[in-house]
């Protein structure tokens, strides 16, 4: 008995098929063209949910969509990052392409269940999850499912506000953000190691986000003052961010994921420092602060979950 798994981000497409147990077994995936939009994406998703049906015996669809979704319908409330799914009924297109069950939610809750399940958060509860990758999310799991708010959704951990002058934690800690702080830091740094990094990886400098943030960690390595600026800053917000969280669930485990959790060690080790600053005395010394150990398919594999559990 097999499930396929859909993740539909804001620069990946996965679909994937899987068991209950969060193995995967077949794996197609996608660059979202984000010009072709809702789509282009929905035309690559046929594709590969055709395909997979054909080689599996599939008994029901999960996903995790990049946005706030009506988890109770599927039906996908808004993008912020690509255009043709505001409104869009993704549950009831999936059901019809594919005659099967079919359940949607936000991408960072569906992380979320795949982190605490089968990845770092396993063992712990309640488990907390940050997403950090082309936009910046939560999910929250309770007794090894999902917390929902009211819909359209709960944990909007990026679009929380940071002061009151509007700037949200996505502004300031998600890898776009990064990638466009490097891009800064290296014009008035021209001779700076990361500099070089950036330049031997051939990025174009211009003002849109290209992955620049790929170079921290090398960067790192070889002790650059100006990548130490770059991380610690987002360090310090990111922890800021999350000492809101610890006052207001206190989960006994933070999970950091996303693209930029790939810069491992560093950026872990640097939130556990920066957060009890940031609590009250009796929370100290705070959750415990881990990466995520399914890394990349997070949402895949939680997704496999979101799909078997129903």
């Amino acid at each position: 008995m097999y499930f396929i798994a859909i993740e539909i981000g804001g620069s990946k497409l996965q679909v994937v098929a899987g068991t209950s147990t969060g193995e995967i077994v077949e794996r197609r995936r996608y660059v979202v063209d984000r010009a072709a939009g809702g789509e282009g994406i929905r035309a690559q998703i046929y594709e590969a949910v055709k395909g997979l049906m054909k080689q599996w015996e599939i008994v029901a669809i999960g996903v995790g969509y990049g946005g706030p979704v009506d988890w109770r319908t599927g039906k996908i409330v808004k993008s912020y990052h690509i255009s043709g799914w505001d409104g869009f009924a993704l549950g009831s297109w999936l059901r019809d392409l594919s005659d099967l069950p079919t359940f949607v939610d936000n991408d960072a809750n569906v992380a979320a269940l795949g982190e605490a399940h089968h990845g770092g958060g396993r063992g712990y509860n309640p488990v907390f999850w940050l997403n950090s990758g082309s936009g910046v999310g939560g999910g929250l799991v309770v007794d090894g499912r999902l917390y929902h708010g009211a819909p359209p959704g709960e944990m909007e951990i990026g679009h929380m506000r940071l002061d009151r002058n509007g700037a949200i934690v996505e502004n300031l800690c998600s890898g776009w953000t990064i990638d466009r702080r490097i891009q800064k830091e290296v014009a008035q740094n021209p001779n700076s190691i990361l500099a070089a990094l950036v330049k031997e990886a051939g990025y174009s400098g211009d003002t849109e986000p290209n992955g620049e943030a790929k170079t921290l960690t090398p960067a790192l390595d070889k002790q650059c003052p100006v990548a130490e600026l770059i991380l610690g800053d987002a360090a310090n917000d990111m922890a800021f961010a999350l000492s809101h969280v610890t006052h207001l669930v206190h989960p006994e485990i933070i999970v950091i994921g996303g693209g930029i959790s790939l810069l491992g060690e560093p950026l872990r080790s640097r939130l556990e420092t920066a957060l009890p600053r940031w609590l009250m005395d009796a929370f100290h010394p705070g959750p415990k602060i881990a990466l995520a150990s399914l890394k990349e398919d997070a949402v895949p594999v939680g997704a496999l979950v979101l799909a078997a559990m129903q």
